[in-house]
């Protein structure tokens, strides 16, 4: 079992909300749909963008198999996030997200 955690302030991702570029970067275009469509943008995308990395370091990025750009995070038909990597579901990661005003964090585990 391995486990990954990131946190995130929101307000650093207040320039990226206007950032097409960056977000096409980072973000699957079901991420930015998701994050964009909701009343507070940033938190969304920063959650997003904190899960992607609790997961990349949960995988034991040493060997260099994953890039964040490869793990997307979808919510289940109850609301929950779930991990997928390379658009296939990941049935072995499990992810929690919790936020404040200010900071997002994110914990991964990988069974």
């Amino acid at each position: 079992m391995n486990i990954g955690v990131d946190i995130e302030e929101i307000k650093r991702f207040a320039k990226y909300v206007k950032d097409k570029k960056y977000l096409k970067r980072v973000f699957t275009d079901e991420e930015i749909s998701y994050s964009l469509a909701k009343k507070n943008a940033m938190q969304h995308l920063a959650a997003r963008f904190a899960a992607k990395e609790a997961v990349w370091k949960a995988l034991n990025t040493r060997n260099k198999r994953f890039m964040v750009t490869d793990i997307s995070i979808k919510n289940n038909k109850d609301g929950r996030p779930q991990v997928y990597i390379r658009n296939k579901k990941c049935k072995k990661i499990d992810v929690s997200l919790s936020h404040t005003d200010k900071y997002v964090v994110a914990f991964a585990v990988v069974f």
